[in-house]
């Protein structure tokens, strides 16, 4: 019997439903003979690229605005490198880098499990340009919160690419892309896409976003964002969840802070010790390493539409019916 058959089934309902113009999906599973299997082939795909301005069907190869997934695909695994080769350390004060930033209370660690404190909110964040808004970030105070909560930000996700450019002297943008090539072969993942590959977002300034990110701090930034603007495809992103259950990576399957909830290292950590992520476009990884298990979902859920509440709703019943029958 296939495995997922009722995750699947919720992940196609999406569709049937019309929460979701269409969706990429797969799922990688241990056929329990110790080999791991990806359980996916190119018909893992189904209903609309684009409701407006025309109805448009998905082909497969459909690249994706990866929102937040540009967080654990690019920038952690790069600082986890970086720990890893002693170049930095996991408790270093980030204004061992930072300087400008001047708590030196705040640690890598406290990036990495948003766990920070930093408040978040920039007046005319939006009117800024990219070393305007990085001042800013730079004068945002820490709160009360500090190692206290989990309060989920793009702040230190960005803080932490610009540690990144400070090391390899160059965009963090760019050094993802080598990375991530190097590392899992990933050539479909792009910075830059190909426009007429995009599935598309919503209006910005009447004109629909293709193959722009959304996220507007990632328009900002440009090449020195750390937190959003990757662009891939379903066999990308399956690719470096295949590379995820590796046991190089077996460490990050713990709450890795004393609260609850809490956080790995740059991932969220679900029952079980489940490695969640999400894409604020309409994306989920799911990691069991455990049992061997993945599931990928990439939708456009903010098209045309940027509102999309059921879409979260079942987000969570997907998830919920993975870890059920991942077990």
């Amino acid at each position: 019997m296939k495995k997922f058959q009722q995750t699947e089934a919720q992940i196609l309902d999406l569709v049937n439903q019309q929460v979701v113009p269409g969706v990429s999906y797969g799922f990688i599973s241990n056929h329990g003979n110790g080999d791991m299997q990806t359980s996916y082939d190119e018909s893992n795909y189904a209903g609309d690229k684009s409701w407006v301005p025309t109805i448009t069907p998905l082909q497969g190869n459909e690249l994706y605005d990866l929102a937040s997934l540009t967080k654990i695909m690019g920038t952690v695994p790069l600082i986890l490198k970086l720990i890893d080769e002693k170049k930095i350390d996991l408790h270093d004060p980030i204004n061992k880098y930072l300087p400008q930033f001047k708590d030196d209370r705040v640690e890598v660690f406290h990036l990495l499990t948003h766990t920070s404190g930093i408040a978040g909110y920039i007046p005319d964040r939006d009117s800024l340009n990219d070393q305007q808004l990085i001042d800013a970030l730079f004068t945002l105070p820490v709160t009360d919160n500090f190692g206290k909560k989990v309060v989920y930000t793009d702040t230190g996700m960005i803080f932490l690419g610009l540690i990144i450019e400070k090391i390899y002297n160059e965009p963090v943008q760019e050094v993802i892309m080598k990375f991530v090539q190097s590392a899992w072969n990933l050539t479909d993942t792009t910075f830059d896409p190909e426009i007429s590959r995009c599935t598309p977002t919503y209006e910005v300034n009447n004109k629909m976003l293709v193959g722009i990110p959304n996220d507007p701090k990632a328009r900002q930034l440009g090449k020195h964002c750390g937190s959003a603007g990757m662009f891939s495809s379903l066999i990308d992103v399956m690719q470096f969840s295949k590379a995820m259950l590796q046991k190089n990576y077996k460490f990050l399957y713990k709450n890795f802070t004393d609260l609850n909830p809490g956080r790995s290292l740059g991932w969220d950590i679900k029952p079980g010790n489940v490695l969640f992520h999400t894409g604020y476009t309409g994306h989920f990884i799911a990691l069991d390493y455990i049992h061997q298990n993945a599931m990928v979902v990439l939708t456009n859920r903010v098209h045309p539409v940027e509102h999309n509440q059921i879409f979260l709703e079942r987000r969570e019943t997907i998830l919920n019916s993975f870890l059920n029958e991942s077990k």
